[in-house]
C-alpha cells in the first residue's frame, strides 16, 4: 500500500522497539520505516525518512526524548510525534506538549488503543488519555517551582547537606534554607525526603 502511515519508533530499549513494530506492521495501514535507540539517532533517522508519525520514549540515554522533538520541531515544524513512556508525572506532560507532543501516552496501554492514537495523530488530532488528563488537572493551579528552586531539589535528591548546596551555587546557607522552605510549601511537603520523592514522582527532577 502507498498510503500506509510511515513511521519511527524510538526507544533504547530493544525488546519494546521490536514489540511495538510487531504491532503496528501487523495493520495493514501502517508500517514502522525506521527505528532508533538514542535522541541523537532519533533525529537523524527523521531526516532521512520524515516519517508521517513518531513514536518517542520519554527516557534516551543522550537526552530526554522532549529535548529530542524539540530539536526534530524545530526544522521540522509539522512532524507529528507521540511521547510512548512509563512515566506519567505532571510535569513532564506538560513540557512534552508545550513542546508539541501531539499524544501523551503510557506503555500500559493495550496495543489496540496505541494504532487508534497513531491514526488520530496521523489525521492531525490530538490525544490525552483521561488518566494523563486527570493528573495534569490535579496540579494545575499549582504554583510552579523556579528554576533555582529546581536546581536546589536536586542538589536535595543527590543527598548534599545545605552548605554543600551554598558552596556549589555560590548563595548563603540562609538562603538555601529559604529556598528549601519555598519549596515544601509549594509540593506540600514535611521534610526534604518528602520534596525530593514528590519531585521525582511528578517529574521535577530525575534520579
Amino acid at each position: 500500500m502507498t498510503d500506509q502511515i510511515r513511521i519511527l519508533s524510538v526507544d533504547d530499549h530493544p525488546l519494546v522497539r521490536e514489540g511495538i513494530a510487531t504491532v503496528i506492521n501487523g495493520q495493514p495501514d501502517m508500517q514502522v520505516v525506521a527505528q532508533a535507540c538514542s535522541g541523537c539517532e532519533a533525529i537523524q533517522r527523521f531526516g532521512e525518512h520524515k516519517p508521517d508519525v513518531t513514536i518517542m520514549d520519554l527516557r534516551l540515554p543522550d537526552m530526554s526524548g522532549i529535548d529530542a522533538m524539540i530539536a526534530i520541531r524545530s526544522e521540522f515544524r509539522e512532524a507529528r510525534l507521540i511521547i510512548l513512556t512509563t512515566f506519567e508525572g505532571d510535569v513532564e506532560i506538560q513540557r512534552a506538549l508545550e513542546a508539541g507532543a501531539r499524544a501523551y501516552v503510557l506503555k500500559s496501554m493495550p496495543p489496540s488503543e496505541l494504532v487508534d492514537v497513531i491514526r488520530q495523530v496521523h489525521a492531525g488530532k490530538k490525544r490525552i488519555p483521561s488518566e494523563i488528563a486527570a493528573r495534569l488537572a490535579e496540579h494545575y493551579s499549582d504554583e510552579p517551582l523556579t528554576a533555582r528552586e529546581i536546581e536546589i531539589l536536586g542538589q536535595l535528591a543527590g543527598g548534599n547537606r545545605n552548605r554543600d548546596i551554598a558552596e556549589k551555587l555560590f548563595i548563603t546557607e540562609e538562603t538555601v534554607k529559604a529556598h528549601i522552605k519555598h519549596i515544601m510549601e509549594k509540593l506540600g511537603a514535611s521534610d526534604r525526603t518528602q520534596a525530593v520523592a514528590i519531585g521525582v514522582r511528578r517529574g521535577i527532577i530525575q534520579i
